[in-house]
């Protein structure tokens, strides 16, 4: 069975970073989908797509990973980086751009 690990990230609704420092092992899907004639729904068999595990660290998921025998592959962690900015760089003397209301 294959495994991915990743880190979630940040909800693009919200300002916050909540959760996004969890590891989240979720299980690639083994049975392709399939309509359902009654209805038009998208079903599956396999249940374990429907499996979300949350790991406070990459080395935490890995372990677990290791000891069930799972097959898994890890996602690089990411990295946001903020430019600081201040309202009042928009009055600067030197400022490069034109300023507007």
């Amino acid at each position: 069975m294959q495994a991915r690990i990743y880190q979630l990230p940040k909800s693009a609704t919200q300002s916050g970073k909540a959760r996004t420092d969890h590891w989240v092992l979720e299980f690639e899907p083994e049975h392709k989908r399939e309509v359902e004639p009654l209805m038009g729904w998208t079903t599956s068999s396999d249940t374990q797509t429907q499996v979300r595990l949350f790991f406070p660290s990459k080395e935490d998921a890995i372990r677990h990973c290791e000891r069930e025998g799972y097959m898994y592959s890890v996602e690089p962690e990411r990295r946001r980086t903020v430019k600081p900015k201040w309202y009042g760089d928009n009055f600067t003397y030197g400022r490069l751009g034109m300023w507007t209301h």
